[in-house]
């Protein structure tokens, strides 16, 4: 039996933790949530994730700091940005915090399965 995969989405809306979590949770993904980059690194710190999915600008911790301290504790487990900033330097930023893939929103709910089954490994 195949492993259900768990991913967690970071965002500082409810509205866009809920659409992100809905499109995982339609294609077998179980889902968590966080609010900011401190739930999430507590999250991260107690739970397993398979996947990340986060924003960059959120309260108390944005996400590019919280994908630069969770990099020290995980190398491994893939992170997507998915944010409205689509200039460049905030890309390079991304990517230089750790990020695997960088999304600007609004994301389709099939390019997001597949970009996500993608880093996974397929299946």
């Amino acid at each position: 039996m195949k492993k259900i995969r768990k991913v967690l989405i970071v965002d500082d809306s409810h509205v866009v933790r809920s659409f992100h979590g809905n499109i995982l949770k339609s294609a077998g993904f179980q889902v968590d949530g966080a609010a900011d980059g401190v739930e999430a690194l507590e999250k991260a710190l107690t739970d397993e994730y398979d996947l990340i999915l986060c924003d960059i600008n959120m309260p108390r911790m944005d996400g590019l700091t919280f994908i630069k301290k969770y990099r020290e504790l995980d190398k491994e487990t893939p992170i997507i940005i998915i944010t409205t900033q689509e200039e460049a330097i905030n890309r390079q930023k991304g990517y230089e915090a750790g990020a695997n893939l960088y999304i600007v929103k609004p994301v389709k709910p099939q390019a997001l399965i597949t970009h996500i089954k993608m880093l996974l490994g397929g299946e």
